[in-house]
């Protein structure tokens, strides 16, 4: 995943991975170019089927997961973090993104979050009109302190 996600630096991206936050959560990576701030989440289920609704994810048919609830979440954390920092607004998307699935099903009609698979994510390389390149530098700069990070 963090090869599909550096590929997009010669488009004007940035990218963090890992991110450490309190309680033992960690931001999987953090996507900043000319097209905004993505949070993304990994999910890993090795040749399993994925179903996406709404709200709630299934795997293999199974009990409903909270991945998008938890999607949403992360990223409305990241923003208070970069904004303390930026002198103008940092929008923040949230990603969630399924590697090595053999399946992936997005039934979504209201869903808030972006789905893909791990060789997907290069759909995110042409959006722009969010951010300038000097507010991406800004932006990245921020994200890499750890410090930063403390209070999310």
């Amino acid at each position: 995943m963090g090869a599909e996600l550096n590929r997009l630096g010669r488009h004007g991206w940035r990218v963090l991975h890992s991110i450490p936050l309190a309680n033992k959560v960690d931001i999987d990576h953090l996507l900043i170019g000319p097209g905004g701030v993505f949070s993304i989440n990994t999910k890993h289920h090795h040749k399993r089927a994925v179903w996406v609704g709404d709200d709630s994810v299934k795997v293999d048919h199974g009990k409903p997961a909270p991945y998008a609830r938890k999607s949403r979440a992360e990223a409305k954390r990241v923003v208070p973090v970069l904004e303390r920092y930026c002198d103008f607004p940092v929008p923040v998307e949230p990603v969630l993104v399924f590697v090595g699935v053999a399946e992936l099903k997005v039934v979504a009609t209201q869903l808030s979050v972006r789905v893909y698979q791990e060789r997907q994510v290069a759909a995110l390389a042409p959006l722009s009109g969010v951010l300038t390149a000097d507010q991406v530098e800004q932006v990245y700069s921020v994200a890499r302190h750890r410090q930063a990070w403390g209070q999310a």
